[in-house]
């Protein structure tokens, strides 16, 4: 049975691609099983997430003598420093199984808004992260790869050293799908909250009309103002990397409206919204004025997705294809 089994795995490998295992951390289960649904290729498999008395993680990777000689991969989520030590003692282990190679997924890249040393004492996390990764062992097949979507700050990818291939993704693809399907899809212009978003992702939507929009010091306030651009009679989309408060998209929202947009919607790759945070973009149900038609996020922040379910202007673009994918490059 194991022979037949691995002439199957190299005429599959053959032909270009390659059976992958999925292993994956709790949170992400979902996710997961949406990417393993994506494709044929792509076998679940499971990690015993267990803790001692003392609360230090007791683990357990089923199937290890298994993945010797596999492609395996790993879907991660650290959604706060509490689970990141247990995922990566697995993140670890699991390269050191003599595995073909492997593939680390982190679709949000946490520490990324904590890039930079503006004084003397200031810690640049994301610095610290990306070393922390860049020390993963190295696989029979060599340095791990590393799938990450729309990381904050792109200087972020020279953080990582050679131990690891950073693979550098982005959610853009969904959003511009999910637009065509709109009934007024030739009325849509995109928005950008800043130079930095714009920076970003403008090369991905020059096919759409654009605003770009700026803060600016008035006396002791930050407001924002429309730099370029006219959202006149158009359905307009902010787009940017991610959410936390959501403050800059309302104060954007605000002066689209004010300057004659007929709809605004936003988009973001990763939906933080610490302390509950999308609320304040909820419609109410006495069916007040809405100040976003609608709200797009991935589901690469997996407690969000479960917080916002079913709850307007909310929706989720997921990520599992393009995950799916990008376990084949």
């Amino acid at each position: 049975m194991e022979t037949n089994n691995n002439t199957q795995i190299q005429v599959v490998e053959a032909r270009g691609k390659k059976q992958v295992h999925l292993f994956y951390c709790a949170e992400s289960e979902e996710l997961a099983r949406k990417v393993a649904a994506n494709s044929d290729l792509i076998t679940l498999q499971s990690i015993n997430w267990r803790n001692f008395a003392d609360g230090f993680p007791n683990l357990f990777i089923n199937n290890a003598q298994e993945m010797r000689g596999q492609h395996v991969a790993f879907l991660a989520s650290f959604s706060s420093p509490s689970v990141i030590f247990e995922q990566l003692s697995v993140i670890y282990a699991l390269p050191r199984l003599f595995v073909a190679s492997f593939t680390l997924v982190l679709p949000f890249f946490p520490t990324g808004s904590f890039e930079r040393m503006e004084e003397e004492g200031d810690v640049a996390t994301a610095f610290t992260m990306a070393r922390i990764l860049s020390n993963i062992p190295i696989s029979r097949g060599g340095p791990t790869s590393l799938v990450i979507y729309d990381i904050h700050a792109l200087q972020e990818r020279f953080y990582f050293g050679d131990h690891v291939l950073p693979l550098f993704e982005t959610g853009i693809p969904l959003l511009k799908q999910r637009l065509h399907q709109l009934p007024d899809s030739d009325k849509i212009v995109v928005a950008f909250p800043d130079d930095g978003a714009w920076k970003r992702f403008h090369k991905l939507l020059d096919h759409f009309p654009m605003v770009v929009c700026a803060k600016v010091r008035e006396g002791d306030k930050r407001i924002v103002r429309i730099k370029e651009g006219n959202p006149a009679g158009c359905h307009v989309v902010i787009v940017d990397d991610l959410v936390q408060s959501g403050g800059t998209l309302i104060e954007c929202q605000k002066v689209l409206a004010a300057h004659g947009a007929a709809k605004v919607s936003a988009y973001v790759t990763h939906g933080v919204f610490p302390k509950s945070s999308w609320e304040r973009f909820t419609h109410r149900a006495d069916g007040s004025e809405k100040a976003f038609s609608y709200f797009w996020i991935t589901d690469s922040c997996p407690f969000t997705v479960k917080a916002i379910a079913n709850k307007a202007p909310f929706e989720v673009l997921s990520l599992a294809g393009s995950i799916a994918d990008a376990l084949q490059t």
